[in-house]
This record gives structure tokens, sequence and C-alpha cells, in this order.
């Protein structure tokens, strides 16, 4: 059963799938093996089983405490199901957290470096937005869509606040496209019912259906073969727990930050800070009253993105920065009085986290995955506090009855930094150009490789990093 293949791809998500684009654009006649644990498993299948995948992430790994979920769907096209569409870029300072802020580490190429990445991106996926948002991250050019409409709470707070508040960027489309539908507002962003967002099924068809690549599905990835510091292929699972190899000129790890680290282990490829770092955004909820404003006017599922604590000096060098994310969706329910049920905006902050060497994935007997997550920096919690102490004074152009604490979320299934890049080969897994440190003709892809965890959605930042990977590479 063993074959050869000039590049042989692990997983099908964004990281992967995006790499093999910016590769077949250089060179067309190359001959791929995609190696997926998943089925494929169409828009219209998932929307009528109301799932994403047969498989529950929670059961592909194991965890010392499950009171956090780590989410991410197994099946062709990954975590392309399965998001809801936010595609903020970061900013320039999230890539220089160690030089302007002397907080953690700097990354392995600027915010310049991965600009034209970002462009080309969001052409593919035809990304909604407002080219306001430049003011925060610098644009070579134009949105591919027009931003969705906004609330009229957004609109207080761009007049107010045109710098810092913005449309939300998103890949769920404001109009009808030749391959997607427009936006239904229903805030149901994880199953589309109207496939609307990009996914890989309608917006990456050329990948899935091209002629060179072949795809192996219901194919566990187990170990990355490799010899004398080169890889050369990947050992696999079938469904009958048939172990299976094949080969390859390049090897691509784009799994998840879960079980990527889990398949270098399994390899023996120790580098000492495999699996180090896995960490997520801090999530937390609002709920703010208005008076005489009404909410719920928007276009799609969250309307407004607004930058006040996110490069604020000099609270970045002791609290992690937040987005807030202003939504169109009746999340905690309407208000009782009459006249006044719309009046009440759902706020959602994200909190930049740190990755701590205390949280960590390895194996357990079995050879599963296992992750090890304490809890989250004291740097989130003192950017959390920092959100708490100053959401007055964001939200002074609205007429704010109240603001209502709610609850810290479990997740915002955004699993980062178990594989870090960087310059020094003995701190870092990979390098700038996606390549492992320790291993020959091996790339890595995906959010594992985030060096820092900015507080932004972080896959178009995925996306862009595949492309630039793939460029450099060729």
């Amino acid at each position: 059963m063993d074959d050869h293949y000039e590049v042989v791809v692990i997983g099908s998500g964004f990281g992967s799938l995006f790499f093999i684009k910016q590769y077949l654009n250089k060179k067309p006649n190359a001959k791929i093996a995609v190696i997926e644990w998943g089925e494929n498993r169409s828009h219209s299948w998932q929307v009528t089983n109301n799932k994403n995948s047969e498989f529950s992430s929670s059961n592909t790994h194991a965890q010392d405490s499950h009171h956090k979920p780590w989410n991410y769907t197994i099946g062709l096209g990954g975590g392309t199901n399965c998001w809801f569409g936010q595609t903020p870029r970061f900013i320039p300072a999230d890539f220089e957290m160690k030089s302007k802020f002397n907080i953690s580490d700097d990354w392995p190429f600027s915010y310049n470096d991965l600009e034209p990445y970002y462009m080309a991106a969001e052409n593919i996926m035809a990304i909604s937005g407002s080219d306001a948002m430049g003011k925060v991250s610098p644009r070579s050019g134009s949105f591919p869509l027009p931003p969705h409409r906004v609330s009229a709470i957004d609109e207080i707070m761009m007049a107010a606040q045109p710098h810092l508040h913005f449309p939300i960027a998103t890949a769920r489309s404001p109009l009808a496209l030749k391959n997607r539908n427009q936006c239904c507002a229903t805030a149901q962003c994880n199953l589309c019912p109207v496939n609307a967002k990009f996914t890989a099924h309608n917006g990456l068809t050329e990948i899935l259906t091209h002629p060179n690549i072949t795809y192996f599905m219901n194919a566990q990835a187990r170990e990355v073969i490799h010899h004398n510091g080169t890889a050369s292929g990947v050992m696999y699972l079938t469904n009958n727990a048939e172990e299976r190899s094949i080969y390859g000129d390049l090897i691509v790890l784009g799994a998840n930050g879960i079980q990527s680290p889990a398949i270098l282990l399994r390899s023996g490829i120790n580098h000492p800070q495999t699996g180090v770092g896995i960490c997520e955004q801090l999530g937390y909820e609002f709920e703010v009253f208005l008076n005489g404003v009404d909410n719920f006017g928007g276009s799609t599922i969250t309307t407004g993105l607004n930058y006040s604590l996110y490069d604020s000096h000099p609270y970045r060098e002791k609290a992690g920065a937040a987005l807030f994310y202003f939504e169109n969706r009746i999340k905690h329910g309407l208000r009782l009085e009459e006249g006044r049920w719309r009046q009440v905006l759902p706020l959602l902050v994200a909190i930049e986290d740190l990755p701590q060497t205390s949280n960590r994935v390895s194996l357990n007997a079995q050879g599963q995955a296992y992750v090890s997550h304490a809890n989250v920096s004291s740097y989130a919690r003192a950017g959390l506090q920092h959100a708490h102490d100053n959401i007055e004074k964001v939200l002074a152009p609205l007429p704010v009855e109240k603001i209502i604490p709610l609850r810290e979320r479990p997740t915002e299934s955004h699993i980062q930094c178990s594989l870090r890049s960087g310059h020094d080969a003995n701190k870092f897994v990979v390098d700038g150009d996606s390549l492992h440190h320790k291993m020959r003709n091996l790339v890595v892809v995906g959010s594992s490789t985030f060096t820092t965890c900015p507080p932004a959605n972080p896959s178009l930042t995925v996306a862009a990093m595949s492309l630039r990977a793939a460029d450099r590479l060729v």
C-alpha cells in the first residue's frame, strides 16, 4: 500500500488547504496526498444532521480537567466547517510583544511581512469589511466585499470613535455570490443554514476536487516517518486499525493544536517545546442596558469591533489586550419593559493570553493526546480586570443605563501556541517559514505555531501564514 508523493499533508483545515492552494499556484503539476481522519460531509449533510462531523472532539483526546472544552472539527475542511467566520487581522504590535512591551516573545516575522498574504487570504475567502480598519491594521488594498449593515449602536460608536470602532470583518457574505448566499443574520453560524460563510466546500472547491490531489479519508495520522533528521512519510491507521504508510518529499503537519503535537511526540521527534504553551483567549460576556437606543438592526451575528483596550499603552506591558465584539444576536433575552425590549447590547470581550510552560499537550499511556491546562495567565487575568475597570469609558458615547457583568466563557474554540514559532531553535519548534527546527522536510501549519495569543480571531492569520509558508518554500 506504499506510495510516493511530492507533498503529503496531514489534516485538511485552514492551515493545510491554504498551504496546498499556494503550493499548486507555484507548482501546478505537483502530486499531493492529504490524510484526513474524518469524513467528507457536505454542507447539506451538516445542516440536516445538525453537526459538522461524526467525531466529538472530546473523544479524540484526554485531558486533566473537564471544566474546559477544546473544540475542533475532524472532517474534510476541518475548522472551515465549524467557525463563525470572524476575520479581523492581528495588529502590528501583536508581532512585537517583546520589543514593544517586554512581554513574552516577538514573532519571527512582522505584520508587514504578512500583510500581502492577509490581502490574498481575504480575497480567497471574499471577506466583508470596512477599509477604515486600516487605521488599526494597515492595508495595501480594499476588502473584496463591502461591510455588513451595522446597528444604531455601532453608528453612535463609529461617530465618536472613528479610529477605534469599525464594522466587523467577516467571511459571512453580505451579498449573494456565485457560490455563497447572503447572510441571513439568524446567528446559526456554526451550521450556517443558507451557506453564506466561507468554507472549504464553497470556497476551495478546486482544491477538494483537484486531479493532482489524492484524499485518504478515515485515515488517522499517527506518526511522521523520519530517518537521520529528515521527514519522509506518514504512518496512519485505517478504519480497521490497519497500519499503512505513505511517503513524500515534503511532509506538512496541519492537524490542530492538540493533535499536531501528539503526532510529533508519537513520532519520537522530541523537541523539548513540543506541546508546551497551549492556550487560547480568555472570553467574558457583559450585558448592557441602554436608554433610548434599539439594538438588533444589523445584518450579521456580530456587527462591530472596538479596539479601545487593544493596544493601549502602558497597560499592555502588564495586562492582556482586549477586543470588544458588539453582538447582533438576542443572546441573553430581551428587556421586559414595554417599548424597550431591544434597548440591550450583548457584549463579548476577548482577552489576550500568553503561553505558559504549565499548560501543555503530552501523551497518555495509550498514546492518545493528553491536554494539561491549569489556568490562564496572570497577564490575561489582568487584562480582564482592565476591561472591567474601563468598560464604562469604552461605552461612554452610548446612553448606558447599566452594565451587567455576566460570566467567563468556557472556551473561545481557538487552540493556539502548542508548537510555537521563533528564530531560536532551542526555544521554538518551528522557524519563521513554518519549517520544523529539528527535522528537515517537515512544515507545520495552523494556529499551533502562533508565538503568542492575541485577542483577535486566529483563522485569517492561519490562512495568511500558510500562504506565506508555501510561497517562501517554493
